[in-house]
């Protein structure tokens, strides 16, 4: 695989480009998995008319690299791609996009729902959102001890 594994980046992005990036010609791939998460218009019973999307430029991306280095040594995959948008989202925007390449594909599910559990649980991210109530700042990261749970992670040590 060429190019970067991670992505924090406030344009759209495009799967089929992606993929077709991760992928490289590369023989060897057999499978491909991919993950896109979209801005929902509710959350927590409450409209959601936009949200905004932060991080710390550079520690985001080191932790997010650290996983995917964590999925090569679980997984037999062959690359991964994770992009993440921040800024400004409306719903049905897309918010981001995992993408795992392999010989085979229960290797490219597993490594690709371990790093979505990640990115959900773990990854630094904060966001505002804006609801007919006003502005609320939400936890990006939702507390799912029995994702982390599944692959032997605790949140003292993600």
């Amino acid at each position: 695989m060429t190019g970067a594994r991670v992505s924090i980046q406030t344009e759209d992005f495009d799967l089929q480009k992606e993929v077709a990036a991760l992928r490289a010609g590369d023989a060897r791939v057999g499978a491909v998995c991919s993950f896109i998460g979209t801005v929902r218009d509710r959350n927590d019973g409450s409209a959601i008319a936009s949200m905004e999307l932060e991080h710390y430029p550079g520690m985001t991306e080191k932790a997010i690299e650290a996983m995917i280095d964590e999925a090569h040594r679980r997984f037999d995959i062959l690359g991964a791609r994770v992009v993440h948008r921040v800024g400004l989202l409306q719903p049905l925007d897309q918010i981001m996009m995992v993408a795992v390449i392999s010989a085979h594909r229960g290797q490219s599910f597993q490594a690709c729902e371990f790093l979505m559990d990640y990115l959900k649980t773990q990854a630094p991210f904060w966001k505002k959102e804006q609801t007919p109530e006003g502005a609320r700042w939400v936890d990006a990261r939702v507390d799912d001890d029995a994702a982390l749970a599944r692959w032997g992670i605790t949140a003292s040590n993600a």
